[in-house]
């Protein structure tokens, strides 16, 4: 193989790489937020959907820039893809993105508006973190089922997503959304709210895990592709071994002096699901029978696109990082009240 040959290839896959870390960001950043949401319908009183709100409002827009980004991405860097892919998920996409319109239409405004009304900003929070969730789950469980195709062309007929798998997916992606969320309440707030939250993150964690595990047999049974894979152990079984480890320091922290830890380990938990159904699928793109090859824009296009991503991801990072250092710490019930007193 010549070196222009390896170029390409290099190119291609540091394409796939942005997009699957684009990806993931979006998923641990307004996944967590997703999650709060969801967990809006398990805290009724207003003080503590106040400081829930509160957690959100300096993050949740800045969390979706990593959406933008990979979407924006995929249809730069590889187009065939985006077509195939897009074309079989209009209805789960638009529902998302209306969920996600109207969920931070209520962060925003919720505080702000009269006492009868916040109930309506509060549904929305709830449902549109929700459907959000579920949606993603959708198109998370087609994308693994695989994609009908002719490798130029979507060729099915538009109603994948309402299979049994990809309900399946919608829901174990709920469940870690939802523990994603009570890491972060256990990290910032305080009391009552706090304590709730870990009660809520052991049931959910237990949860997650098992849907988690059911999802990954259930992949390693849809295609031959992903049982080879998944049966490598060379790198399942580190895989494995860490979600394991994961999930025993999750069960450790509720219970010590670090609030941060439950939210830390069940990132690491989600992240390492992700690289789990990245295994099963490379290299395919939609699989199971379109490669990152034959999606790649050319070599050229792809190239320039990697000098942007170069620019904008650390960029990114380093707004979202600065953001959560400014607003760190926790949420103390007095001034959520205060700032109550002075909205009306």
């Amino acid at each position: 193989m010549n070196a222009p040959m390896l170029s390409v290839m290099l190119i291609q896959q540091l394409s796939a790489a942005a997009l699957a870390f684009s990806v993931l960001v979006y998923v641990l950043l307004d996944g967590t937020d997703l999650g709060v949401g969801m967990l809006y319908a398990l805290n009724r009183g207003e003080e503590d959907r106040h400081i829930m709100t509160l957690s959100l409002l300096p993050v949740w827009d800045g969390n979706e820039t990593w959406l933008v980004l990979g979407g924006g991405g995929l249809l730069a860097l590889f187009p065939a893809a985006y077509s195939i892919l897009f074309s079989a998920l209009y209805i789960p996409a638009f529902m998302m993105l209306l969920a996600l319109v109207a969920r931070g239409m209520a962060i925003e405004y919720r505080d702000r508006a009269r006492p009868g009304r916040r109930r309506i900003f509060d549904a929305l929070l709830m449902g549109g973190s929700a459907l959000a969730a579920a949606s993603q789950g959708l198109i998370m469980g087609v994308f693994i089922q695989g994609i009908p195709h002719d490798g130029v062309r979507y060729t099915g007929d538009g109603w994948e997503w309402l299979g049994i798998f990809p309900a399946f997916c919608a829901l174990a992606l709920m469940a870690g959304y939802a523990l994603l969320g009570a890491g972060w309440l256990v990290w910032r707030t305080e009391g009552g709210l706090q304590a709730r939250a870990r009660r809520h993150g052991r049931v959910l964690g237990a949860l997650a895990l098992v849907l988690i595990l059911l999802l990954l047999v259930h992949t390693w049974g849809l295609h031959g592709a992903y049982r080879r894979h998944l049966s490598d152990l060379r790198f399942s079984l580190p895989l494995a071994a860490l979600l394991l480890l994961l999930a025993g320091g999750f069960w450790w922290a509720p219970a010590g002096r670090f609030p941060m830890l439950p939210l830390c380990m069940t990132l690491g938990g989600v992240a390492v699901a992700f690289a789990a159904l990245l295994l099963a699928v490379y290299p395919a793109i939609i699989p199971p029978g379109l490669s990152l090859h034959a999606a790649a824009a050319p070599a050229l296009s792809q190239g320039f696109l990697l000098i942007g991503f170069a620019v904008l991801i650390p960029v990114t990072l380093a707004y979202n990082t600065y953001g959560f250092w400014v607003f760190r710490g926790k949420i103390h019930a007095r001034v959520a009240a205060d700032k109550t007193a002075r909205n009306r």
